[in-house]
């Protein structure tokens, strides 16, 4: 943790005013497309409206060297193993000087004054606790970054259920991916996706960051669940646009990252919806060990037949 030490000196020692905006982007191994963020994050460092911190969670391709070697305004806290999202991320947050804070995926290029945007109304409305701002895919499409709360039917009706891809407008999956309404207007939501999620400082310190017992996926939803239970709104604001990549980074290990998102789903589920009775979480357990266990196999498969064409 010597980069640690090394990083909270230069901040004790830095004197010029504080930037409104703190950017945390968390960093495992993803070198090319974390450069191609950072560089969309230029504008915004030398207008000294937000500050630039990098997490790496023990890159072994390079990628804090490039962050040093090219980006001397960003500060970087390189962690020495893989610790995980949200233990990587509130470790940015506690070094972070600014009012609000903006959790960004590596795989993540801001789109023009987005920057601004999300300070002018955070600034605006004191009493929004967390904002997601519109995401868009690679090629400029939507993709649909804020949710409602899920359910028992999220298992069959999520984005990547074989249901929504076979029949993607019943209603139980718009109904939780919010394709039944429109996105091209402010709207406060349940919850808002951890690729682009921005905090009031005053509510990571009175609710806390992110559950550091989800090691990937789920922190988001759970981190806006207990913002919004202490009272705080969670808004979409489609004015400011980031274009996502999204899976550069998970798709690397697909095995891990399966089997980490239904370990995040039955945390949830304890954390939030259980109620004790037995037969019931007993239940929603097997469900959620089978679903992991089909979407291993699907993976393996995918996999195995890509081989052989190739």
């Amino acid at each position: 943790m010597a980069d640690l030490a090394t990083n909270r000196e230069i901040a004790v020692g830095e004197t010029h005013a504080l930037p409104p905006l703190s950017v945390v982007v968390v960093n495992r191994n993803t070198r090319d497309v974390l450069r191609a963020c950072l560089v969309s994050l230029l504008p915004a460092i030398e207008s000294q409206i937000a500050e630039i911190i990098v997490v790496d969670n023990g890159s072994s391709d390079g990628s804090p060297q490039m962050v040093t070697k090219e980006f001397p305004l960003v500060r970087l806290i390189a962690l020495p193993s893989n610790v995980g999202f949200a233990i990587a991320n509130n470790i940015g947050m506690r070094e972070a000087r600014g009012r609000y804070f903006l959790v960004l995926n590596s795989d993540t290029e801001i789109i023009g004054d987005a920057i601004r945007q999300i300070v002018e109304f955070m600034d605006s409305h004191p009493d929004v606790g967390a904002l997601g701002p519109k995401l868009l895919n690679t090629d400029g499409t939507l993709q649909y970054s804020c949710r409602r709360f899920p359910s028992f039917r999220t298992a069959l009706f999520h984005r990547y259920s074989l249901m929504t891809k076979l029949f993607p407008r019943n209603r139980f999956s718009s109904e939780y991916l919010m394709t039944d309404v429109g996105h091209d207007k402010t709207m406060d939501v349940d919850w808002v996706s951890g690729a682009a999620l921005v905090v009031r400082r005053e509510v990571f310190e009175k609710v806390g960051g992110f559950d550091e017992g989800f090691f990937m996926y789920a922190e988001d939803v759970d981190w806006c669940y207990r913002i919004k239970q202490a009272g705080w709104r969670v808004v979409y604001l489609p004015e400011a646009k980031i274009l996502h990549h999204i899976g550069k980074s998970t798709r690397l290990v697909p095995y891990a990252m399966t089997y980490q998102r239904h370990m995040s789903m039955w945390r949830f589920y304890r954390k939030h919806y259980s109620r004790g009775v037995v037969l019931v979480d007993v239940a929603t357990f097997c469900g959620i060990a089978l679903r992991c266990g089909i979407m291993l196999a699907r993976t393996w498969i995918l996999q195995h037949l890509g081989r052989r064409r190739g």
